[in-house]
């Protein structure tokens, strides 16, 4: 049988509003915005402008949450669903989650590991950027690393019980819960408070403490380390501290992750510290910042 023009015009009609309604409920998340939180420092704001700028990038609508506070606040928000996605260091995070963990390397069955099991119920991690350290560095004066030869943390470590450490905070990265900032198996004799690196520095070029601890990378505050020998530190007495998105489980899709992979997979301490001192020194916007680092990168 034929059917007449009007009733195959129907037809037709019908099929294709069957065939848009079945993809649209197959996909009811498509389209769906990814609110990005950025903290207190400028790390993070420098972070949610990437992961907003790269899922952008990919067809993503995305918007960055800023003032989204401290790692208390934030996590709030992200089990409360005002945000969706946020930069994180995967080191400070476990330890904040987890006081007693006592994993430190960032080899797969180590930290990344400790971090997914101590993680909140409905939060997840993708891969962590491997080429950021924002480890805090142990410091001697170049004088007393050479005098002493010690060039690692394992070689300073029989000496600790005997030596006072300064300690110095690195402006505008996120921040370490206090356990964070503790050397595996080496228990200094005493502790001072330093206001800025500059100050911990002048201290130890002036014999006033036997030994630094700097809570971030160098680069961060150029001319920080002049004079000064950084210990390598290649066995983890200090805690990893890579980069790592952490999100709401079954937020983001396959290719979303994938892109932010790819960013991981990019970024490095230099670049991340660079951009920190864009905004912060030449009062940079922080999305500018994140697109032009996006661009350099083809991402």
């Amino acid at each position: 049988m034929v059917l007449p023009a009007s009733l195959r015009m129907l037809a037709r009609v019908l099929v294709v509003a069957t065939a848009t309604l079945a993809v649209s409920c197959g996909n009811s998340d498509q389209g769906a915005r990814i609110t990005v939180g950025a903290g207190d420092s400028v790390e993070s704001t420098v972070l949610a402008e990437i992961y907003a700028g790269a899922l952008a990038r990919i067809g993503t609508r995305t918007s960055v949450e800023p003032h989204s506070g401290s790692r208390t606040d934030y996590l709030a928000a992200l089990d409360a669903g005002r945000i969706d996605l946020i930069g994180e260091h995967n080191g400070a995070l476990l330890g904040f989650l987890d006081p007693a963990a006592t994993d430190r390397a960032p080899d797969l069955d180590k930290v990344p590991t400790a971090l997914s099991k101590s993680l909140p119920e409905g939060l997840v991690v993708t891969d962590a950027a491997d080429g950021t350290d924002m480890r805090p560095r142990v410091l001697l004066s170049a004088e007393a690393a050479t005098h002493d030869n010690v060039r690692t943390i394992g070689d300073l470590t029989p000496r600790c019980g005997t030596l006072t450490v300064g300690v110095a905070s690195v402006p505008d990265l996120i921040a370490l819960p206090p356990a964070s900032e503790q050397v595996a198996d080496c228990h200094f004799a005493a502790t001072v408070p330093f206001p800025d690196a500059a100050a911990l520095r002048k201290a130890l070029l002036d014999g006033q403490v036997h030994a630094g601890l700097l809570t971030g990378p160098p680069a961060v505050v150029p001319g920080s380390t002049d004079g000064l020998t950084i210990l390598s530190d290649d066995k983890y007495a200090v805690r990893t501290e890579n980069v790592v998105p952490l999100f709401r489980k079954g937020k983001l899709d396959e290719r979303q992750i994938k892109k932010l992979n790819y960013v991981a997979g990019e970024l490095t301490t230099d670049d991340l510290a660079k951009m920190i001192r864009d905004v912060r020194d030449d009062h940079a916007k922080p999305a500018e910042v994140a697109r032009v680092w996006l661009d350099d990168h083809s991402l």
